[in-house]
């Protein structure tokens, strides 16, 4: 069972922290119909990317302000889908005392989702925010699987990239996490291991869920325990 120590844990937040998967499909059947999308094949291509990219890319919105309202539309969906803690999600983040000052610099978010949306969620699963803040869509010019939010991520605690320990559940974000220079884990909440190796987003471990993943503060250090057994 592999143990790894590193200086923080940067993980992603739908689909490794919280399920917003029914949210998420409802939102998608719902821009479906209005853009004549097929809802189930755009949400598997737009898992794990910025609403903003994604939006663009898909139903061909161009204006901004348009775009910033679809947005909005969107999540507001996603958050009446009612999301949930995943599990293993509270209990990893009691290990690494995530409501402690004492750790703000040892975890926080990066997400896909905006600012907007992001504190809405957690609440909703009684996760906290982390101290020092999220990462989210909007602090980044370029989504995952571009490096810059996890380089965001550590650049926000002060620590070293190559220090950093990534926590996803998306190839995209995965990727991002790799390209920042990170360790990172794979949890298999919304792919199967084979589809994640089949990818390209090689991660150096893959497990089951957050349940596999424990950690304690040794001295500065997080000690990170992965079960990568099914």
């Amino acid at each position: 069972m592999p143990v790894i120590t590193v200086d923080a844990i940067l993980f992603d937040m739908d689909g490794t922290l919280i399920d917003s998967t029914p949210g998420v499909l409802q939102a998608w059947r719902t821009f479906a119909r209005d853009y004549g999308l097929d809802a189930d094949a755009v949400a598997h291509a737009a898992h794990g990317r910025r609403l903003y990219d994604t939006l663009k890319e898909f139903c061909g919105i161009q204006d901004e302000s348009k775009l910033q309202a679809e947005i909005v539309r969107f999540e507001e969906e996603v958050i009446r889908g009612g999301p949930v803690a995943l599990p293993g999600a509270l209990p990893l983040l009691q290990q690494i005392g995530a409501q402690s000052a004492t750790s703000a610099s040892g975890w926080t978010i990066v997400t896909s989702a905006t600012n907007l949306y992001t504190p809405h969620a957690l609440a909703c699963c009684g996760i906290p925010l982390p101290p020092l803040g999220a990462v989210t869509s909007n602090d980044v010019a370029c989504g995952k699987p571009h490096p810059a939010p996890y380089l965001s991520g550590a650049r926000r605690l002060g620590v070293d990239p190559a220090r950093c320990l990534v926590i996803e559940d998306a190839p995209s974000g995965l990727m991002s996490g790799r390209l920042a220079g990170c360790k990172v884990v794979a949890v298999c909440t919304s792919h199967t291991p084979e589809l994640i190796r089949q990818s390209g987003a090689n991660p150096d471990y893959i497990v089951k869920d957050l349940t596999r993943i424990s950690a304690r503060w040794i001295g500065e250090v997080l000690e990170v325990t992965i079960n990568t057994d099914f």
